[in-house]
């Protein structure tokens, strides 16, 4: 899936994605086969949603992994 995503991803919105991101929630699941799958581990969030304004809605922490679809993707990121 992940070899002809952004191929998909052009095709219908006009543009190629260099790069895609999960999260994994920590209590959980430990993450392992996206490690197995050579997936790059971020860091972790902080436990909060983006719709919790008033900074009460607690959420699980989750860990953020990043897989590169192209070998230079740091570069094309910077453009």
């Amino acid at each position: 899936m992940l070899r002809r995503l952004s191929q998909d991803w052009e095709r219908k919105y006009g543009h190629p994605i260099v790069l895609v991101e999960t999260f994994v929630e920590r209590e959980r699941f430990a993450g392992t086969s996206y490690q197995a799958a050579n997936w790059m581990r971020l860091g972790a969030t902080t436990g909060r949603s983006r719709q919790d304004r008033s900074h009460t809605l607690a959420v699980p922490v989750k860990d953020v992994y990043l897989y590169p679809l192209r070998r230079h993707f740091r570069q094309e990121l910077c453009r």
